[in-house]
């Protein structure tokens, strides 16, 4: 059912649960949140569906990584080339109604790929076209989407959201997958098109049901000249937001190709099939949920903890890339989607949490760009890697562009946070440890 205006003039409720976060699922007590969280694993089960059934699709078409590779930079380019102006409409415009069109737009594009498919004349070019345009419905779709959950929330349940709303996409990720591989292999890749397609009247029917008396009312931010220009300022003036932005860029741009890295170790390496392929991404989804979870239970997020899990995924990768055996690799995936996904949400709560709130729409969008939108310049060059000199070096360097940016974004955090390293060999002491002198010394 939809809301009626007397809703909307109503005053955002204060009560107990809103106020003190606790336990893992708190955030799931109000009511708009859950109906938003319901929708979203809904859609999102479609769209892993749709994700792993498009790489899977085109390598079918192609054989060829870099095609794997352009694909996913063609959904991607639109957030590198216009994620700031997405951004700025997200705080001129009510983000539940911009939802609304954003998410009905997604649909239509998931449901046109599935009659392509579905009728025998899908080619990689209509594959290339539909990927685009689903990058630019992203563009505002995101930060929307982003931002819009502290006004569902309010400030005191936001960390947990944030690590619920991964928790969520994880958990379509364990579904989507394994169901996708049924499809694909059963009855073909359009129905799984077709299934996303549909998926996204999920979101549609929460965003319809909430009570917009009761969310936390945000600033919409007039239309003026240099907003965009405002908002890149507001982010290089303070080093707690631009530095997580700096090292998820990397990470983003290098570290996440896996839709490259793990159809071909599943096709060329291992010589399995869409099945393989699938339960890859199953291990990392269950990694990556485990790592939402225990960071729904925390009640901060420190720099220092982005720091070294950026480190530790870098790390991780090199060594899944060195993988002699199927079981070896398949077991690292664990780890690499948990501490993946550890490095993804330490960096989003540390920059919505230090946003002005009449800024996040802004912060976020570039947060989003330099994340997903540096995937445009990393996949082909990945992508191409891995078909010139083997997936193994394409993954291995990979993790080293993420291990070296966490390695000079710590050094640079604690530059700016006055620490200094100590070393001390006396027993019973730490041996080595950063010291903190003023300033970012608490967040780092």
């Amino acid at each position: 059912m939809s809301t009626g205006s007397g809703a909307d003039s109503a005053p955002a409720p204060t009560s107990t649960h809103e106020s003190k976060p606790g336990g893992t699922f708190s955030s799931l007590k109000i009511r708009n949140y859950r109906l938003f969280a319901t929708g979203a694993v809904i859609s999102n089960t479609g769209t892993w569906m749709s994700r792993i059934t498009q790489d899977w699709l085109v390598l079918s078409l192609t054989g060829s990584a870099t095609a794997v590779g352009i694909t996913t930079a063609l959904q991607f380019l639109p957030m590198l080339l216009f994620g700031l102006y997405g951004g700025v409409i997200a705080d001129r415009l009510p983000k539940r109604k911009l939802l609304l069109v954003s998410q009905a737009a997604l649909g239509l594009c998931g449901i046109a790929l599935a009659v392509l498919t579905l009728s025998g004349v899908v080619q990689v070019w209509h594959v290339y076209l539909i990927a685009f345009l689903l990058g630019m419905v992203t563009v505002v779709d995101n930060p929307a989407r982003q931002s819009f959950v502290s006004e569902m929330v309010g400030p005191a349940q936001l960390r947990n959201a944030v690590s619920l709303n991964s928790a969520n996409f994880q958990s379509a990720r364990l579904i989507g997958p394994a169901v996708a591989g049924v499809l694909i292999t059963t009855v073909g890749s359009g129905w799984a098109f077709m299934f996303n397609g549909l998926s996204f009247a999920a979101p549609l029917i929460g965003l319809l049901m909430m009570r917009t008396g009761e969310l936390h009312k945000t600033t919409v931010v007039p239309r003026a000249k240099g907003q965009l220009r405002e908002g890149l300022r507001y982010v290089s003036g303070h080093p707690e937001l631009i530095w997580p932005i700096v090292l998820v860029g990397f990470v983003g741009t290098f570290g996440f190709n896996f839709p490259i890295w793990l159809t071909a170790f599943a096709d060329e390496i291992f010589h399995g099939g869409a099945g393989m392929y699938s339960f890859f991404n199953i291990l990392m989804a269950a990694g990556s949920l485990a790592g939402a979870l225990l960071a729904a239970r925390r009640r901060s997020s420190r720099l220092r903890m982005l720091v070294a899990a950026g480190t530790a995924f870098g790390l991780l990768e090199i060594i899944a890339s060195l993988s002699p055996s199927v079981w070896l690799f398949a077991i690292l995936l664990v780890p690499i989607g948990m501490i993946g996904l550890t490095t993804n949400i330490s960096a989003n709560t540390s920059v919505q949490m230090a946003a002005d709130p009449a800024m996040r729409g802004r912060v976020m969008s570039l947060y989003m760009m330099v994340f997903a939108g540096g995937t445009p310049v990393g996949a082909p060059i990945v992508g191409w890697i891995s078909d010139a000199y083997g997936v193994r070096t394409g993954m291995a360097v990979g993790g080293a562009f993420s291990l070296v940016a966490a390695l000079g974004v710590g050094l640079m955090l604690a530059r700016v946070g006055g620490l200094r390293l100590r070393v001390d060999l006396r027993p019973g002491r730490p041996h080595v440890r950063f010291v903190p002198r003023e300033q970012l010394a608490a967040a780092a």
